[in-house]
């Protein structure tokens, strides 16, 4: 409830933080795997309590691209070790957070760097269930207005979780433990995130981007010491 009133608040990281905390606990992958469930709940509620801010066709553009790198994603999901997964992982998240916290300006996109970051996400949601800090470092450059930003990236965000749910469920990867997590979860996730999708309007637009860089960072960091 808590790292996903985060996510709805800011558009990403609920799942980073999560796994900061659980990894101690449980498997990256089976935690991976659960993390569909909140962040179909963040983005579903977000967008249904936000202004209309997202454009179909530049979003199908984006998915689309992401469509092909989830083709890769998902071979390297099922065929990389739980410890070499965790650490490709962590190294992931810690560059994309670095870049974020010391650029001095936002990254100049080009179509031809832009369909590239827009593969790179799909291949990062498949194999890691996270593509946030790349779709959010190619959003930053593209948009300037926060809500426009986070509704943007909760919109590709929900669209590929939604692809990952039937990927799992086919593969059969949505265990009886999981499965439970799910049930037992949903409810209380749904009633807390629909009150902390006001958190989100009361943030200032230079208090979003440092938050977001220095969020993603320490999270990459985390996950090489637990």
């Amino acid at each position: 409830m808590v790292t996903y009133a985060f996510e709805i608040a800011f558009g990403l990281a609920g799942t980073i933080m999560m796994l900061f905390v659980m990894t101690f606990f449980m498997s990256a992958k089976t935690l991976v795997i659960y993390s569909v469930l909140p962040q179909i709940i963040v983005a579903t509620i977000a967008l249904v309590r936000s202004p209309d801010t997202v454009d179909i066709n530049f979003l199908f553009k984006m998915l689309l691209f992401a469509a092909f790198g989830s083709v890769l994603g998902f071979y390297l999901f099922y065929s990389t070790s739980v410890e070499v997964f965790q650490y490709l992982l962590a190294g992931m998240i810690t560059l994309s957070g670095a870049y974020m916290i010391f650029s001095k300006s936002r990254i100049k996109l080009t179509p031809v760097i832009s369909r590239v970051l827009d593969t790179a996400s799909g291949t990062s949601m498949a194999m890691f269930g996270i593509s946030g800090p790349i779709a959010m470092t190619r959003l930053l450059a593209t948009f300037d207005k926060k809500t426009v930003i986070r509704n943007y990236a909760l919109a590709f965000f929900l669209s590929l979780n939604l692809i990952r749910t039937i990927n799992y469920i086919i593969n059969g990867d949505i265990t009886h433990e999981i499965g439970n997590m799910m049930l037992y979860s949903a409810p209380f996730l749904v009633i807390a995130l629909w009150f902390a999708n006001n958190l989100h309007f009361k943030v200032n637009e230079t208090m979003f981007r440092h938050v977001l860089a220095w969020v993603i960072f320490m999270g990459g960091v985390s996950l090489f010491f637990s």
